[in-house]
């Protein structure tokens, strides 16, 4: 059952993250991370090509509301949204309150256990504040990284889809589920 979010007044802390709303003056930070070879294709996107790209990206983010930059050190380094998923996919929880969880890491920052420490984060801010029942989270085959950091998450592989990335192709995923304890 779609569930609507709003996070742009919500600060979580980790250990060694702020993961807060996006605001104007990360665009810098966004475009930085976003242009880099290997990073976005890794979440279906291929690297921004402008900071005129980022900057409609990041306004889609501060609008959309669901969707939250991971800060460290502060410089934001990544993000994570929470957003809708197509129920058609998995009509077997369509009565439940459910969300999708994405995201993407600088890969200046890969292997350090940020990833983690963040989805941690934000799955115990969608069961315990939002009142969610079920996460979902999807990884291409062939992308090892965000396989280990689902699992290490409690999300457990639940079905195989198809799935169009955002530049036209069409990739083999893992579709994940956590539910709520």
């Amino acid at each position: 059952m779609k569930v609507n979010i709003d996070i742009s007044n919500c600060f979580l802390k980790t250990e060694r993250l702020i993961i807060r709303p996006w605001k104007n003056s990360d665009l810098d930070d966004l475009y930085e991370y976003a242009k880099v070879d290997g990073v976005g294709q890794m979440a279906g996107w291929m690297p921004h090509k402008s900071k005129e790209e980022s900057s409609k990206i990041l306004s889609m983010f501060i609008e959309g509301k669901e969707t939250f930059a991971l800060e460290y050190n502060g410089k934001v380094i990544g993000s994570i949204g929470i957003e809708q998923y197509d129920e058609d996919v998995i009509p077997e929880f369509i009565n439940k309150k459910g969300r999708e969880i994405g995201y993407v890491l600088s890969k200046e920052y890969w292997g350090m256990g940020l990833m983690p420490e963040a989805v941690k984060a934000v799955i115990d801010y969608c069961f315990n504040e939002v009142g969610l029942d079920l996460l979902i989270c999807c990884h291409f085959i062939d992308n090892n990284q965000s396989k280990r950091v689902q699992e290490k998450c409690g999300f457990k592989h639940y079905k195989f889809i198809e799935k169009d990335s955002k530049y036209g192709s069409t990739h083999d995923k893992w579709l994940s589920i956590l539910e709520r304890k």
